[in-house]
């Protein structure tokens, strides 16, 4: 593919300016395949990052979660910890940061100086930029462990170049069709491209596809999976996690998913087993994530998550569900500001939400991808039509945007009341910079 001729941005450029630039030269968001990236990685001599230890995190969800939840335990055990993700909330910044600081501007500046001039004629996307200038301040920081967050699928994904120690797979389900496979086994092979040979890697999800297990076999991939070779079970105010040679009867509860803290604790036992439980114990007590179940707001409890597909929805709805137990004497409501985007599975995630939703306050995204309000109420009365068992009809409000949505929401909150803010990372972005 043909890099599209645009002026590179000049010494005094900011990262704006480098961030539109890096938009404008790939005509693509998405361009599967490790073969340009890997190219420019190994002129820049990325490739091979020892001495530090490589961690790659995979999954439909989950995955910002595991990598916050790790960085923490790791920090914590006195260790220097970098961590790429994406997408980021409010700051690209967000998307690289080094022992839990995200990196400056003009760190990220150099970077993409550096992959502007070794790059030439190879064409990058933004996310292949973004992952390159991750590695690259990784490489120059010199730290203990790198964890590398999976974009889109696994294997060709652009984190995948890297060799890691050892990886998690989250959680498998579809999502991304149109690039993964439209079956459970056509997602579990993608996400197992992130395995490697005579490596270790962390199942946190229970009803793994074959296709994962048959892949990780024939290369002799060791998987460490939830229910076989370690378990973890919640406890009124604690939790335990155990496998076949230890027990760990009462762990801290996390505020982040225990599922993947089970995941962390799994991985941290079989490669650095001398990290203390006391250490690991602080490291998931202390670790938050923006927009994952973040309270902005104690009374009303105002809740913020970036949910956006079916098995997020459900998992956000068992929270919900168990918020409203713990006041269980109350008669507030539950009233979600939704906003998706249009190439989602919107009726799904409406699905696992209609039961638990007592308003909706739906709003338009400003991006091309953005659905409007009218098309997320048409598919929320589809729905309701559907259902023969609803016996209220459902109370729906359109906006234009976030900000009216929340007007009106404020204007009739009542302190007992769940607000719920989710959908999109578009959406709890626009409602966090408006805080």
């Amino acid at each position: 593919m043909d890099t599209i001729k645009i002026a590179m941005p000049n010494h005094q450029a900011n990262l704006d300016e480098w961030l539109h630039y890096l938009l404008a030269i790939h005509p693509s968001e998405i361009d599967m395949g490790l073969a340009r990236v890997s190219e420019v990685a190994e002129r820049l001599a990325l490739m091979d990052l020892a001495p530090a230890q490589v961690i790659t995190v995979a999954g439909t969800n989950g995955k910002g979660t595991t990598c916050a939840m790790l960085e923490s335990v790791l920090i914590q055990s006195g260790k220097t910890v970098g961590v790429y993700s994406s997408p980021h909330l409010l700051r690209y910044n967000e998307r690289v940061r080094i022992n839990q600081k995200d990196c400056l501007d003009q760190e990220f500046i150099e970077a993409f100086e550096a992959i502007e001039q070794a790059r030439a004629e190879i064409s990058l996307t933004f996310f292949e930029y973004a992952t390159l200038a991750g590695l690259y301040l990784f490489k120059q920081a010199k730290l203990d462990v790198i964890i590398l967050e999976v974009g889109l699928g696994g294997r060709l994904d652009a984190t995948n170049m890297i060799d890691s120690t050892a990886t998690i797979i989250t959680s498998i389900d579809l999502d991304h069709q149109e690039y993964l496979g439209n079956t459970r086994e056509l997602v579990g092979r993608e996400k197992a491209g992130v395995c490697r040979k005579g490596c270790i890697s962390i199942i946190g999800e229970p009803n793994l596809p074959q296709s994962v297990t048959e892949y990780a076999q024939s290369i002799a991939c060791q998987l460490i999976r939830v229910g076989h070779e370690f378990e973890y079970q919640l406890h009124a105010d604690s939790w335990s996690f155990s496998t076949k040679a230890l027990q760990w009867p009462s762990l801290t509860l996390p505020s982040l998913p225990l599922a993947n803290a089970a995941c962390v604790v799994a991985l941290v036992n079989q490669i650095w087993p001398q990290i203390s439980v006391a250490d690991i114990n602080r490291g998931l007590a202390l670790a938050t994530l923006p927009g994952r179940l973040e309270c902005v707001n104690q009374a009303p409890l105002v809740l913020l998550d970036v949910a956006h597909n079916p098995h997020a929805a459900k998992y956000l709805a068992l929270q919900l569900r168990q918020k409203l137990a713990q006041n269980a004497n109350a008669s507030g409501k539950v009233i979600a500001l939704c906003g998706m985007l249009k190439d989602k599975d919107i009726a799904g995630v409406f699905a696992e939400l209609i039961e638990v939703i007592d308003q909706w306050n739906l709003v338009t995204l400003s991006t091309e991808r953005g659905a409007t309000s009218l098309q997320l109420q048409h598919q929320l009365q589809t729905l309701e039509q559907a259902q023969t068992n609803t016996q209220n009809k459902l109370n729906i409000n359109t906006f234009d945007d976030v900000d009216d949505a929340w007007q009106s929401i404020n204007a009739t909150i009542q302190p007992d009341d769940v607000v719920i803010v989710f959908g999109s990372f578009y959406t709890v972005a626009a409602f966090k910079s408006k805080m």
